[in-house]
């Protein structure tokens, strides 16, 4: 489903860093833990943390104890912060990757959707030039995928019709 709201945008940037090399399912898992770890994905908040802070996520057994994961997304809590000072908001940075409205892939299977695209690439691009860490191609096209930046229901999937209207 597409998502405007800088929250939800930065929960899910941080969920899909924190999910490379691991399973989606783990995250999960672990998704209530990184609400209450990650001050309920308050950017400002989470911008403000310091070393105690990084201590005491490396210490929660409710998230993913990796301290280059934790520290990244500390690290693009920051960047959020100064991109909304620039640009207004998240959402409308994210958004101008794909001209202000989602993607539709016309998939029939999921073997067919691609790992990364021209677009993923692009916003990988342009959020590790500002700053932004975990942010590679395949992990920035996953998170343009659960944003609804990227539409990649298979075409026989009740949500394809919902979202794109009648094949």
């Amino acid at each position: 489903m597409p998502s405007r709201d800088d929250r939800h945008l930065f929960e899910l940037l941080v969920l899909e860093g924190a999910q490379a090399g691991l399973s989606w399912s783990t995250i999960l898992h672990k998704r209530e833990g990184y609400r209450r770890a990650f001050a309920g994905f308050d950017v400002e908040r989470v911008a403000g943390f310091g070393a105690r802070e990084v201590e005491r996520l490396l210490g929660d057994p409710g998230i993913v104890r990796n301290r280059l994961k934790v520290e990244a997304a500390i690290t693009n809590a920051r960047e959020v912060v100064a991109l909304r000072e620039e640009r207004g908001s998240l959402a409308d940075y994210l958004w101008e990757f794909v001209g202000g409205e989602p993607i539709v892939g016309r998939w029939r299977v999921l073997a067919d959707i691609p790992a990364e695209t021209a677009e993923s690439r692009a916003l990988s691009q342009g959020l590790k030039r500002r700053g932004f860490r975990f942010v590679g191609p395949t992990i920035c096209y996953a998170f343009m995928q659960a944003t609804g930046l990227v539409n990649d229901h298979v075409t026989s999937c009740f949500r394809f019709a919902e979202l794109v209207g009648p094949r």
